[in-house]
């Protein structure tokens, strides 16, 4: 089974943070949209990602939209994974060796990211390093705060069109 698609609707869970705290799938999308992105720590296209990932959250920070992270690892592996690639949104841990949400969005591969609108239709599907996608979801981010996208490539910046997760 792939990972779930566009126009499909996403499915509910609950899972501990990092931090101990309980996360609602239904609770959080309360609050507007959110942004899934599912890792392990092993994958190289993760660790490629994420610092595109917390560049996002830098600029939007969680006004509106959610960014969440969700961890195929232990707590002590990801949080090292965390610190090394700065990782400030919530992590979430899927870690109990049958990955029910894993399991449940139909994942194949990592990084995948879903943009999950408010009414919990996913929206943007993404599975490896995308930049198209990368870019719909930093302006779908931007159109939900009623700013400009922001700029998140720098300048000579080797950023990949594609990478296999």
């Amino acid at each position: 089974m792939a990972a779930l698609t566009a126009g499909t609707k996403a499915p509910d869970f609950e899972l501990k943070a990092m931090d101990g705290k309980r996360f609602v799938l239904r609770d959080g999308l309360a609050h507007g949209p959110v942004v899934l992105a599912f890792f392990k720590v092993s994958c190289p296209t993760c660790q490629y990602a994420f610092p595109f990932i917390q560049r996002l959250e830098q600029v939007y920070g969680h006004k509106g939209v959610t960014i969440i992270g969700v961890s195929q690892n232990d707590p002590r592996k990801t949080a090292a994974f965390t610190k090394e690639f700065g990782v400030m949104f919530p992590v979430l841990l899927d870690d109990t060796h049958k990955y029910p949400v894993s399991n449940a969005y139909g994942l194949t591969n990592v990084p995948t990211i879903f943009w999950i609108a408010q009414d919990g239709e996913i929206e943007v599907s993404s599975v490896g390093w995308v930049k198209t996608d990368f870019a719909e979801i930093n302006r779908r981010m931007a159109e939900f705060e009623k700013i400009a996208p922001a700029v998140v490539f720098q300048p000579g910046e080797d950023v990949r069109d594609f990478r296999a997760g």
